[in-house]
């Protein structure tokens, strides 16, 4: 009597207990099958999303536009990975134009600057909006200002009052689609004219600071001009290619 009511407890369990394993083998495949799913969603996603690294490789090739130059000369982005575009005439390279990309969350300074110009430093602040573009510009100004005063600083250890330095009036231009500001600095020797001359351009976009700059300066090794003819010759036809950036990205 006892076996039998046993046997009868224990065929029950079998018909709850069957049912259930059915159910949760169903579940345990459809999670499973689901997170597949969601991986291979995953992985689509992320490979149709990647966009180009402008910290590897040489930027120009993502950033430049339209180009213009003299006659003969031609503008391409320089073979090696530096942020380098190179001026040619025929197979002679007479000088380079170089880009730095630099994140505002590494530039402590210039987020001094901005505050300073009364822009709330939080991230959900539109820079390119209309509200702080006077603000943006100032810091802009700013910044350039330390730039020449960091010159100036070191040609006086250098040269003494054998070479007077001076900085022409900052400019408001558009780099790519951002307002920008164009400086220059000049060098002189007392007795042999230009010594140096310095070209640049600036922007914010909001997460990062792009500065670009040549110049005709003998003691640099890249981003300049060997003769002083070439650079005031090209330096026009860098300011239209600066104003065709593909900026913002």
């Amino acid at each position: 009597m006892v076996l039998r009511l046993y046997h009868i407890l224990l065929g029950c369990a079998i018909l709850v207990l069957v049912p259930l394993g059915m159910r949760l083998t169903r579940l345990h495949t459809s999670i499973a099958s689901n997170l597949q799913s969601t991986s291979r969603e995953t992985q689509v996603l992320t490979t149709s999303s990647i966009t180009p690294n402008l910290t590897e490789g040489n930027i120009w090739r993502y950033l430049l536009g339209k180009t213009g130059a003299p006659p003969d000369w031609q503008v391409v982005p320089c073979k090696e990975n530096g942020p380098l575009l190179c001026v040619f005439v025929k197979e002679k390279r007479l000088g380079t134009v170089e880009m730095g990309v630099y994140p505002l969350g590494q530039q402590l300074n210039f987020q001094k600057m901005l505050a300073a110009t009364g822009i709330p430093l939080r991230s959900k602040v539109d820079y390119q909006s209309s509200k702080y573009k006077t603000q943006v510009s100032a810091a802009l100004k700013i910044w350039i200002a330390e730039q020449y005063q960091d010159l100036l600083t070191s040609r006086q250890v250098s040269y003494g009052k054998s070479m007077t330095f001076s900085e022409i009036s900052p400019q408001q231009v558009l780099v790519g689609k951002l307002p920008g500001i164009r400086y220059e600095f000049v060098g002189r020797k007392q007795q042999n004219g230009v010594y140096e001359q310095h070209l640049g351009y600036v922007a914010f976009d909001g997460s990062a600071l792009y500065v670009i700059t040549t110049a005709f300066n003998p003691t640099l090794d890249t981003g300049k001009f060997e003769t002083l003819e070439d650079f005031q010759r090209f330096e026009p036809h860098l300011s239209a290619i600066v104003a065709n950036l593909k900026l913002p990205r």
